[in-house]
C-alpha cells in the first residue's frame, strides 16, 4: 500500500483510511453453527488425546479448526463456516494421517490415525522446548573457572545463571529455538561449510536480524558458543531424541483452537488486541488487531466474515525523513537473500496495540524523525520536562478509529514501547520506555476534549523514598552516585520492558525491568503518581528473588498483585506487597526488602541440559481479572513461546493447563487477551486470543510462504460440545 499523507492541523495529523479494503459489518454478528463429528482409531484402537485438524482455503482468509479427542477417540469440530475441509489427525506417538475431505454437517467422519514407525518419526511433532532440552550448557564449574578451564567462554559469562539469562532473553526475544529450522542444518548444506560450528557462526549473521543475532551470540565467546550449539545439532543429526510429551488430558481436551491467516509472508506481528482490558465485552464479535512492526501496518482479521486486511499506519513527517530501526542485512538470508524486509517503506514501526473503552485502537508508533518538538525541552516551561528531561524519543503514539477510518498521531516526548489503559474516569493510557526509566502517560479524556498534546501528556522518573519521609524532594541522590546522602531520596534507572496499571487505583502503575546495575537479574518497579505529578510521583523497586531471573511480560490481578513472566528461569512470579515488612527507607533502592512477598511457580516441561531450568521461554503473560476464560477469576496465563502453547496456572493447586497449538508448529506468542462476545452463550461467546508473533514467520511449519496467524482459543465444557 502507498503511504498516506494528510494535512497537518493544529500540530495533529488526521488521516482517513476510508479508501482502504475495510469490511463492513453485514447481518448478524455470530459464529456459524455447523459442525463435523467422528471417531479416531488406529491399529491400537481408539486414540484419546490427539488432535483433529480441519483446514480450508475456501474462506476469505485461510481457516483452521483444531480439537482434541475424548477418552474414546470421539471428536466434534464446532462452529465451522460452510466450506470443504481437509481433515486429518496429529498426535504424540503418531505421524500425520491421510487427509480426507469433510463439510459441516458430516457425521461419523471417522479418521484412521497412523502410529509412528519409530521414536524418531514421533519426535518430529514435539514442541521446540523438548528439543531444546538436548542442549548441554556449561556448568558453574566451567563458568567460574579461570584461563583455559573456562573452555573459551567470555569472562562476563561468570555463572550458569548469567549464561541462561542472556541466552534465553537475547535469543528467545525474536523467535523459537528448537523448532525444525533451528535444530537442523541441512538447509545450509549448499554453502559448503566444513563443520557444524562454522555453519552456526555463519547462520547467526544472516538476514534481517543478522547484526543483533551475531552480537548476542558472540557475547558468550564466539568459538565456545558455536561449539555448544554445534554439539546440539550434531547430536540430533546422530539420532538424539527428546523425552516424550504427554498428550492433552483433562481440561486440555476441551480446548478448541481456530486459526485465521493474517498479514504476509514477511510480516513480523508484534502482539494482538481484541478488547478492553478493563471491560472484556468491548468490541464484541468485532475485528482482531495486530501490528506489523517492520511494515508499519495495522493488520486486521474479522472473525465472523473471515476477512483479513491491512491498514497503513501513517507518520506525521514525510516517511522519507523518518528513520527505521531495522538495518539492511549484512549477510544473505537462506530464504530472502539480501532483500531488506522491514522498515524502509512504511517506517511507523508500531510495537503493540491496545483497545480503549470506546473501541478505538491505540498504538505505540513512530510519527516523526528523532527530533522532539520544542515543548519537550526542559527550558520550554513544561513542568514534566523541567522535572525529568525525557531526552530521546524514537517512538510516540497513534490512535485509529474504526468508525471513521481515521488515524490521529500524538507526540509523547518520551519513547514509547508497551501501553495499557488504567481503570479510571480519565482513561489514562500508560506507557513504558524500553531504553529509559520513565513511566509516561496520556490522559486520553483530556486529549479527546482538547487535542492538546502538551496538556494530556505526562511522565515521571523513578525516585525511591530512601529517607523514609513519605515524599520525594529535590535534590535527590543521582543515579550512580558513589557517596549517597542518607538524608536524601534516591534515583534509580530501571529500563522498563512492560507496564501495567493497578485496576483499583488509576494512579498506580507497575513495570518490569530485565536487568540493571542495581538488579542484574531483574526487578519490578511500582510508581504512584499521587495527586500532583510529577512532584508527587514516588517509586518502589522489588528485585527478583532466587531462583528467578529475567522478568519480561507482566500483568496484574484484580487485587492489585503483579504477576511477571520470568523468561530466563521459567517461572510465573507474583508479589504480595501487603506482606512487605517495609516499603521505603534506607536500602530499599536495592529491592531486597520484601522477599517474603514473592511466590514463584516453576513452569512445566523438560529442562535444559545440565541445568535445573525449564527449557520453555515465556515472553509475556496475562491475568484473567474477569473470568472470561471460565478457568476462574484471576487465573494467570503465561505464554509458552517455545512450547507452542499458552499455559494456565491454578495458583491454589499449582497445577498447569496447556492450551497447545499443534499446527502449524512454531506457535510463538508474545501477548494474549480474552474477550466476551456474548455472555449468554457459554463457551461459544468467550475466547482467548493470541497470534504467531515470531520475527521470522518463515520458520513456522510450512516454511517460506507461510503467513501469520490469529489464534482463537475456546474452552468447552466437554470435548464433545458443539
Amino acid at each position: 500500500m502507498k503511504n498516506l499523507l494528510g494535512a497537518i492541523t493544529l500540530g495533529l495529523l488526521f488521516i482517513s483510511t476510508a479508501g482502504l479494503a475495510q469490511v463492513p459489518y453485514i447481518g448478524e454478528r455470530v459464529y456459524p453453527e455447523g459442525y463435523i463429528t467422528g471417531k479416531v482409531t488406529s491399529e491400537n484402537g481408539p486414540e484419546a488425546g490427539v488432535w483433529v485438524i480441519a483446514e480450508t482455503k475456501e474462506t476469505n482468509t485461510p481457516f483452521v479448526k483444531i480439537v482434541v479427542t475424548d477418552d474414546e477417540g470421539n471428536y466434534v469440530l464446532p462452529q465451522m463456516p460452510v466450506a470443504t475441509y481437509m481433515v486429518w489427525v496429529r498426535g504424540y506417538g503418531l505421524v500425520d494421517s491421510e487427509k480426507i475431505k469433510g463439510r459441516p454437517g458430516d457425521r461419523d467422519l471417522d479418521l484412521t490415525a497412523v502410529v509412528a514407525g519409530s521414536p524418531a518419526e514421533a519426535a518430529e511433532y514435539y514442541p521446540a522446548d523438548y528439543w531444546m532440552s538436548l542442549v548441554q550448557f556449561p556448568g558453574d564449574d566451567v563458568l567460574t573457572a579461570e584461563g583455559e578451564d573456562r573452555q573459551g567462554f567470555a569472562p562476563a559469562i561468570d555463572s550458569q545463571k548469567r549464561m541462561l539469562h542472556e541466552f534465553k532473553s537475547d535469543c528467545g526475544f525474536c523467535h523459537q529455538i528448537g523448532n525444525k529450522i533451528t535444530r537442523t542444518l541441512g538447509h545450509m548444506d549448499a554453502l559448503g561449510h566444513d563443520s557444524s560450528k562454522e555453519s552456526w557462526i555463519y547462520r547467526t549473521q544472516t538476514g534481517v536480524r543478522g547484526g543483533s543475532m551475531f552480537g548476542n551470540f558472540a557475547q558468550f565467546g564466539l568459538d565456545a558458543m558455536a561449539t555448544t550449539m554445534a554439539n546440539w545439532t550434531d547430536s540430533i543429526a546422530d539420532g538424539a531424541l527428546p523425552p516424550v510429551p504427554p498428550r492433552p488430558a483433562g481440561i486440555e481436551r476441551n480446548v478448541v483452537v481456530t486459526l485465521r491467516d493474517i498479514g504476509g509472508d514477511q510480516d513480523f506481528m508484534h502482539d494482538e488486541i481484541t478488547t478492553d482490558k478493563n471491560n472484556p465485552t468491548v468490541n464484541a464479535y468485532g475485528p482482531t488487531y495486530a501490528v506489523s512492526s517492520g511494515h508499519g501496518l495495522l493488520s486486521v482479521v474479522d472473525p465472523i466474515t473471515n476477512d483479513a486486511y491491512d491498514i497503513v499506519i501513517p507518520t506525521r513527517d514525510d516517511p522519507r525523513d523518518v528513520p527505521s530501526r531495522f538495518p539492511a542485512p549484512g549477510q544473505p538470508s537462506n530464504f530472502w537473500g539480501m532483500e531488506h524486509l522491514w522498515g524502509f517503506e512504511n517506517p511507523s514501526d508500531p510495537h503493540n496495540a491496545m483497545l480503549g473503552p470506546d473501541g478505538r485502537v491505540w498504538m505505540t508508533s513512530k510519527i516523526r524523525s528523532n527530533t522532539s518538538p520544542d515543548w519537550c525541552d526542559p527550558d520550554s516551561g513544561n513542568k514534566f520536562s523541567a522535572y525529568a528531561d525525557p531526552g530521546f524519543s524514537n517512538r510516540q503514539a497513534s490512535v485509529y478509529d474504526p468508525k471513521t477510518g481515521e488515524f490521529e498521531l500524538i507526540e509523547t516526548c518520551y519513547a514509547t514501547h508497551h501501553l495499557q489503559f488504567a481503570n479510571n474516569p480519565e482513561s489514562t493510557l500508560y506507557f513504558n520506555e524500553l531504553l529509559g526509566p520513565l513511566f509516561g502517560w496520556i490522559d486520553t479524556r483530556t486529549f479527546d476534549n482538547t487535542h492538546d498534546e502538551q496538556a494530556a501528556v505526562g511522565w515521571c522518573p523513578q525516585i525511591i523514598d530512601t529517607n523514609g519521609d513519605g515524599t520525594i524532594t529535590k535534590p535527590w541522590n543521582a543515579w550512580g552516585d558513589d557517596n549517597p546522602d542518607a538524608n536524601l531520596d534516591t534515583e534509580i534507572r530501571a529500563n522498563m520492558y512492560t507496564v501495567i496499571p493497578d485496576p483499583r487505583d488509576g494512579d498506580v502503575v507497575w513495570g518490569a525491568n530485565e536487568n540493571s546495575a542495581l538488579h542484574p537479574y531483574g526487578s519490578i518497579v511500582r510508581l504512584d503518581r499521587g495527586d500532583n505529578p510529577p512532584e508527587t510521583c514516588i517509586s518502589e523497586v522489588y528485585a527478583i528473588p532466587d531462583p528467578g531471573f529475567d522478568p519480561r511480560g507482566m500483568d496484574i490481578d484484580s487485587n492489585g498483585n503483579p504477576w511477571v513472566a520470568l523468561a530466563g528461569s521459567s517461572h510465573w512470579a507474583t508479589l504480595d506487597r501487603s506482606a512487605c515488612p517495609v516499603l521505603n527507607g534506607a536500602g530499599t533502592e536495592m529491592g531486597t526488602h520484601c522477599e517474603a512477598g514473592w511466590t514463584l511457580y516453576e513452569t512445566p516441561g523438560p529442562k535444559l541440559g545440565n541445568t535445573d531450568v525449564p527449557a520453555d521461554f515465556h515472553y509475556f503473560g496475562w491475568v484473567d481479572q474477569h473470568n472470561v476464560t471460565g478457568l476462574g477469576k484471576d487465573t494467570p496465563i503465561i505464554n509458552g513461546s517455545w512450547s507452542d502453547s499458552l499455559i494456565a496456572l491454578d495458583p491454589e493447586s499449582g497445577d498447569w493447563t496447556y492450551l497447545r497449538v499443534p499446527y502449524p508448529m512454531g506457535f510463538y506468542s508474545r501477548g494474549l487477551d480474552a474477550r466476551i462476545d456474548d455472555p449468554d452463550t457459554g463457551w461459544k461467546g468467550r475466547s482467548i486470543w493470541a497470534n504467531y508473533g515470531t520475527h521470522l514467520i518463515w520458520h513456522v511449519e510450512g516454511g517460506k510462504g507461510t503467513t501469520g496467524k490469529m489464534v482463537q482459543f475456546q474452552i468447552r465444557d466437554t470435548p464433545l460440545d458443539y
